[in-house]
């Protein structure tokens, strides 16, 4: 059963849920895109936040797309997953054409957003890391790795839906995690937690970030 009308709707619940949180500083909400920019922009209404994008892409295992063996952010952040490197034998040269070619994937999202993302700075800020939810967490560990490096004040995770290892693995950083759907059973899907689902453009991204902004 699912347990949101939409993104919208999974924001502000979100919102009033993080409303309890005392935050320090005025808070920055770093969204990853795409389908976390509907989710994050109601949370940024709803505490007055300022409001930006972290991209975030797997590092492909050559040979095997659909894989990750870690993942890069538009903040500069490389997260390798060591245990897996090792075991499949990958070496610095190898690995460094990965990193390069997923920092150009990166830097094309970038351009393609108009100049939208990476405004906001959250070095000593309170900062809220949004999806529409989590499936191995391994995308939000990345993000929460980034920010971390940049010396934030803090870090919550808010994220409308998760798997339990997720859940666990983000809970296992030291974030303080909101998430009012957490998932145990076997099978998991974010999509499963919301009535209407769809792949969110990125002109809808664009559209938010643009507006926001003013």
């Amino acid at each position: 059963m699912y347990s949101y009308e939409d993104r919208t709707e999974a924001g502000l619940v979100l919102a009033r849920e993080l409303k309890n949180i005392p935050f320090e500083t005025r808070p920055v909400v770093l969204a990853i895109p795409n389908g976390g920019i509907p989710v994050g922009v109601e949370i940024a209404k709803s505490l007055d936040a300022e409001l930006d994008a972290i991209i975030v892409r797997k590092l492909q295992v050559p040979g095997n797309p659909e894989a990750g063996f870690g993942a890069l952010t538009s903040h500069g952040s490389l997260l390798l997953n060591e245990r897996l490197v090792r075991s499949i034998g990958l070496n610095s040269r190898q690995i460094d054409l990965v990193v390069k070619h997923t920092q150009a994937q990166i830097d094309k999202r970038r351009a393609d957003y108009r100049g939208f993302v990476g405004i906001v700075t959250p070095s000593e800020r309170d900062v809220i890391l949004v999806d529409d939810g989590l499936a191995s967490g391994y995308t939000m560990m990345a993000a929460i790795e980034s920010v971390r490096s940049l010396n934030s004040n803090s870090i919550t995770v808010a994220v409308p839906t998760s798997s339990g290892s997720a859940a666990d693995l983000i809970g296992e950083s030291g974030s303080t995690l909101i998430c009012p759907r957490i998932e145990s059973g076997f099978i998991f899907a974010v999509a499963n937690a919301y009535r209407n689902w769809y792949d969110v453009p990125d002109s809808e991204v664009i559209e938010i970030l643009e507006k926001y902004r003013g």
